[in-house]
């Protein structure tokens, strides 16, 4: 138990190339294959996006990262999309994740962002139930699985 800290890390930091690695072997499991979602490192550095690693007592139990997105929502395409939210299966249930998703909000309200919108899949409905109890909402499919049954794309307006 205890807080985490949380700092913006490069998309190739050796703890972040882990605990991506982590997070794809669990959809793997979950959905049978990795989550094959263009990504570009460099959409994860400033001002395109940022990377963060939470640390609990030094040791790296999670993840979250936002980039630049020109997708609609909310009346705005000033809106950033939310990626590669984890929590290690040991740190899970003490609010990590709620702490990172508060972070990221904040962080890309700082950076003009005026909405956030998101891809998560059916099979992960503890993060489904995160994100709508801090007050997302459903949005006109995006992105890659824009058109999967599996897909499910949330979207907040940001104050």
């Amino acid at each position: 138990m205890g807080t985490v800290r949380i700092e913006r890390v490069g998309y190739g930091h050796p703890d972040a190339v882990r605990l991506v690695a982590d997070v794809q072997a669990e959809y793997v499991v979950r959905y049978g294959g990795q989550d094959e979602s263009p990504v570009d490192p460099l959409e994860f550095e400033p001002p395109h996006g940022s990377f963060y690693l939470g640390w609990l007592n030094d040791v790296p139990v999670a993840t979250g990262a936002w980039r630049r997105s020109r997708v609609e929502a909310f009346g705005t395409t000033e809106t950033c999309e939310i990626k590669r939210m984890y929590v290690v299966p040991a740190a899970r249930g003490e609010g990590h994740a709620r702490r990172m998703l508060t972070h990221l909000e904040e962080s890309a309200r700082a950076a003009g962002a005026r909405a956030l919108v998101l891809e998560t899949g059916m099979k992960q409905p503890e993060a489904i139930a995160l994100y709508e109890s801090s007050g997302y909402v459903a949005v006109p499919g995006f992105g890659y699985y824009r058109d999967s049954p599996l897909s499910r794309t949330l979207g907040k307006r940001l104050a």
